[in-house]
């Protein structure tokens, strides 16, 4: 924010109401029109069901204000597995369209998880779109990231 980012926060209600409270006592009020929030629960859920295609039109049409003109932006999302029910290879399709949009747009995303509420499988898949893991405040490459074709 100090440099003029926009910040685009991807969260549930009840920790955006936290965050703010925390972001006025640091940041002043032209600096907090640059953070943007979007209800997660709208965001992962806008078609009425988890479906990565619609999930990345909402993400396109609500960065696309930043893309056009030339703003710089970072986001963080906060994805609350133990709410997703739905089958593996739908989350991994939208792990990977996210990551070859990060890839494409190069904007920095932070994804904050819960590693004890995830199963095995959606760890792998996590490590393996992800090209950065930050665990117990130490920064490491991801060495089972892939690059992956659209």
């Amino acid at each position: 924010m100090e440099h003029g980012d926009n910040l685009l926060l991807i969260e549930n209600e009840r920790i955006s109401l936290q965050i703010q409270k925390e972001l006025a006592k640091r940041f002043s009020p032209t600096q907090l029109k640059q953070v943007h929030y979007v209800n997660s629960l709208h965001f992962y859920w806008s078609s009425g069901s988890y479906n990565p295609p619609a999930i990345q039109e909402y993400f396109s049409k609500t960065v696309e204000p930043f893309v056009a003109s030339g703003q710089a932006f970072r986001s963080w999302a906060h994805v609350e597995w133990e709410s997703v029910k739905e089958p593996m290879h739908l989350i991994e399709e939208f792990e990977r369209i996210v990551d070859n949009t990060i890839n494409e747009l190069a904007f920095p995303l932070i994804c904050a998880y819960e590693l004890e509420k995830m199963p095995q499988r959606l760890q792998t898949i996590l490590l393996e779109t992800h090209p950065y893991v930050l665990e117990d405040q130490l920064v490491s490459e991801s060495e089972d990231y892939k690059v992956w074709a659209e």
